[in-house]
């Protein structure tokens, strides 16, 4: 799930366990009193590193399905193998330790300390304490929180966001092969998952964890998946491809169903900020004098330019007009930046954030959000026409074979019907 970030995050991350291969058998669960299984007969092979994302509609059993690799609910049927091994049998407490666990709305222990819950698994496996004051604040690092500002503050006074961050560095703190996540960003607002599904993609390149993640979300499947598993009732498997086959190609209108109207559009969720073009902008910082500002604006040859906070974070928008009211102050001059995109942020987010800022550009940010670039309006509509155009070639090249097809069809049946009638 995009390039990864350097910096001690990203050794950290060097030394870390990869994924492991994750496979299914014919995996089963009945209820009692119940007349149809839960999951019924379910096979899946997920390799190592590999992100897979079930999606389905409510009732389909896709969570089910994941509490019990981990056996966080116990299979009737079937047999589990994480990294070769049998753990159909084992202990479930001790398995459990050894994958990663998110779900919705962080889970997190509401008495303990942020600290304090990332410590939690690392300290039921026995690690020295001074291995887990490191992990600790490597994790909140690798999660965009600063370790200083964040290690002593408690659950509740946490946004949303920064709480399910915490959440991923609990999962990944006692360093598993395997994280699952159950729709772990279904209760924050759409701004804020948009960030936090980027930040999972940026993760993922760095730690290369085998990700099995529940939505009922298509756009968000495509956007983190390496690899689809549509499931119809029961999990049963409709299809189970990349993203961009079942775009394009679904297998039927079941899944038809969830790719849903615009399918160009959606695929600009496959293709990502980086992959296009950032360009440099004229910026000013808050503590710059007035003057400096003004020449700054002057010299670059632009009407508009970005002024960056102290952290040297995209803050507002300033014109030469608001430059002129100023009056010796910025506190009430310009635009605020009201969205910004990272570089692993897909298109169709940074299409939807030019949108909704209405000044023809996003600004693109690094980890700790500091500005790194712009991408603008004419670069995304390129991007949309090229693939308006690739699906314009692709749907007349489906037409043709259709037609060849049914020529040859038609040709069989001739000769079938002129051999009966010499016969």
């Amino acid at each position: 799930m995009p390039s990864g970030s350097s910096g001690a995050a990203g050794s950290a991350a060097g030394a870390a366990a990869s994924g492991a291969a994750i496979e299914l058998h014919n995996l089963t669960k009945r209820y009692p009193n119940s007349a149809q299984p839960a999951v019924d007969n379910v096979s899946m092979e997920i390799r190592a590193g590999e992100t897979v994302i079930l999606v389905g509609p409510s009732g389909c059993g896709k969570s089910t399905a994941l509490k019990m690799v981990n056996r966080l609910i116990e299979p009737t049927g079937g047999r589990i193998r994480i990294g070769g091994e049998d753990v159909t049998d084992m202990d479930p407490v001790k398995l459990r330790r050894k994958i990663g666990y998110a779900i919705q709305a962080s889970g997190l222990f509401p008495h303990m300390t942020v600290a304090q819950n990332i410590a939690l698994v690392p300290k039921m496996v026995g690690w020295p304490k001074s291995r887990i004051r490191s992990r600790v604040e490597e994790m909140l690092d690798l999660v965009g929180l600063d370790p200083g500002e964040f290690h002593g503050r408690y659950p509740r006074q946490l946004s949303g966001g920064q709480q399910q961050r915490v959440g991923v560095a609990r999962a990944l703190a006692a360093d598993p092969p395997v994280l699952l996540m159950d729709e772990p960003f279904g209760a924050v607002d759409p701004i804020t998952r948009d960030h936090l599904q980027d930040e999972l993609i940026r993760l993922q390149h760095e730690l290369h964890k085998t990700i099995v993640f529940v939505t009922h979300d298509f756009d968000e499947a495509i956007k983190l998946g390496d690899r689809i598993a549509v499931l119809r009732e029961r999990s049963h498997i409709a299809q189970f491809d990349t993203p961009e086959a079942i775009l394009t190609n679904p297998a039927d209108d079941f899944v038809s169903g969830f790719v849903g109207a615009g399918a160009a559009l959606k695929r600009l969720n496959l293709s990502r900020v980086r992959d296009v073009e950032i360009i440099g902008y004229p910026t000013v910082r808050v503590d710059d004098p007035l003057q400096q500002i003004f020449d700054r604006l002057r010299d670059s040859g632009s009407n508009e330019i970005l002024l960056l906070d102290k952290r040297g974070r995209p803050y507002k928008w300033l014109r030469r007009g608001d430059l002129m009211r100023a009056k010796g102050s910025l506190a009430r001059a310009g635009t605020l930046v009201t969205d910004t995109v990272t570089r692993d942020a897909t298109l169709r987010d940074a299409l939807e954030a030019v949108l909704t800022d209405n000044t023809g550009r996003v600004a693109v940010t690094g980890r700790r959000g500091e500005y790194t670039g712009v991408v603008d309006m004419e670069t995304l509509m390129n991007s949309v026409h090229e693939l308006l155009e690739a699906d314009r070639l692709d749907a007349l090249a489906h037409r043709h074979d259709l037609e060849e097809a049914r020529a040859e069809q038609t040709h069989a049946e001739q000769e079938g019907f002129t051999g009966e009638a010499k016969a």
